[in-house]
């Protein structure tokens, strides 16, 4: 399941919303990055190049356009990438691709300061996820970062059968085969430190995500791995949709 040809049928296709339906546990996009997201990326924010892998149509895209000099998109989707050209086209320092969901050789050497992707590549199977960060040391300036939001539901399968409990589902269409291990593996193979993994309960109570930073094994950032176990991650999403009500722009539509 959620290999690459899946994706493209999943995705390649019109979003009435833009996607922003997604957001709404935590009371709108807007809240969703300012307080799940940027707190988490802010420490390499702005920058010169940004590389943002499955921007969709654009959720993400409209904050972090506002942080760097240069922004490339890249999607397997056509649709996806025709969508971002239209809704961004005034700004000239955005750059759009589209891939077979694992290439990045259009990319140049030593160009990217900061690689983004949240809540895309968690539909995504292990070997896409290697396929990429096999390409990052390639791609990373000396002190590039990566921000990558992928699976972890693989953690789930129970190490003595291969196999997930009787009662297990996933509603989430998480890449049953990642984990946040992984992840780490591959960066070790591709000449990378991943030095942070958030492995948090997306939506339920399994712990069927993770948050992982990576970055060249000569960088600045580079530094053990410090895993967090976030089983309380609903809670913020609770609390942001609260104090959404509150203080967001669309909390005063009806002014």
């Amino acid at each position: 399941m959620a290999n690459i040809e899946q994706n493209r049928e999943a995705w390649n296709k019109d979003w009435q919303d833009h996607g922003e339906t997604w957001s709404e546990a935590w009371g709108g996009v807007e809240s969703q990055w300012f307080g799940t997201i940027f707190p988490r990326v802010h420490a390499f924010l702005p920058t010169v190049t940004i590389l943002e892998i499955a921007p969709g149509y654009g959720r993400w895209t409209q904050f972090l356009k506002n942080y760097c000099d240069h922004l490339i998109l890249v999607d397997l989707s056509e649709k996806c990438i025709k969508a971002c050209k239209k809704d961004f086209h005034s700004y000239s320092h955005i750059s759009y691709y589209v891939n077979d969901g694992k290439s990045l050789s259009m990319i140049q050497n030593h160009s990217i300061d900061f690689v983004f992707s949240f809540d895309a590549l968690v539909h995504t199977d292990a070997d896409v996820i290697e396929a990429y960060l096999s390409q990052l040391a390639r791609i990373f300036k000396l002190n590039g970062v990566g921000f990558i939001h992928h699976s972890n539901i693989g953690a789930c399968v129970n190490s003595s059968t291969g196999q997930f409990p009787p009662d297990f589902i996933n509603p989430h269409w998480r890449a049953e085969n990642m984990t946040a291990k992984l992840f780490e593996e591959f960066c070790r193979k591709a000449n990378l430190k991943c030095i942070t993994q958030e492995i948090i309960n997306w939506g339920g109570y399994i712990l069927n995500d993770c948050f992982s930073l990576c970055t060249p094994i000569h960088s600045v950032w580079a530094r053990p791995n410090k895993i967090f176990i976030n089983e309380k991650f609903m809670n913020e999403v609770q609390y942001l949709s609260r104090v959404s009500q509150l203080y967001t722009i669309s909390s005063f539509k009806n002014i």
